[in-house]
């Protein structure tokens, strides 16, 4: 059993739900869970047509559907952070004693063979344990 768990939560599917539950039957007593968001902030040219504001009130957005998604879900704190999704994931890991990692992960297309998904890199590069909950 874990003792510091983190759930990947994308708040534009409907997995999360069922990747807290498999976080629950991981942690240990006493065990904490803890739900990530990764903001991912446009970059390159895409940025450079956007307003702060817009940036700004779209991350709020975002945490206040976290916070959404979350409520009435004893005993799993919501964090959101700004980064590139996998990355944010692996830091938070390491920088938080994180012993397990649980995300939901869709049947790999043809450019997942060729660039990697969100969770194969989180799988290659995890400091910790790390459970995939497959969709489809």
């Amino acid at each position: 059993m874990y003792r510091k768990i983190l759930v990947a939560m994308a708040l534009d599917h409907d997995i999360s739900p069922k990747t807290i539950e498999v976080a629950r039957a991981l942690c240990g007593e006493g065990g904490k869970i803890t739900g990530l968001h990764v903001y991912v902030v446009p970059q390159g040219s895409a940025s450079s047509y956007l307003d702060e504001n817009v940036v700004r009130e779209s991350y709020e957005r975002a945490g206040s559907l976290l916070k959404e998604k979350l409520s009435g879900v004893e005993g799993v704190e919501g964090v959101i952070v700004k980064g590139h999704s996998y990355r944010a994931i692996i830091e938070y890991a390491h920088t938080h004693d994180i012993d397990c990692i649980v995300l939901g992960s869709h049947k790999p297309g043809l450019s997942d063979y060729l660039i990697g998904s969100t969770a194969a890199k989180v799988v290659r590069h995890a400091p910790c344990a790390v459970h995939v909950y497959r969709v489809g």
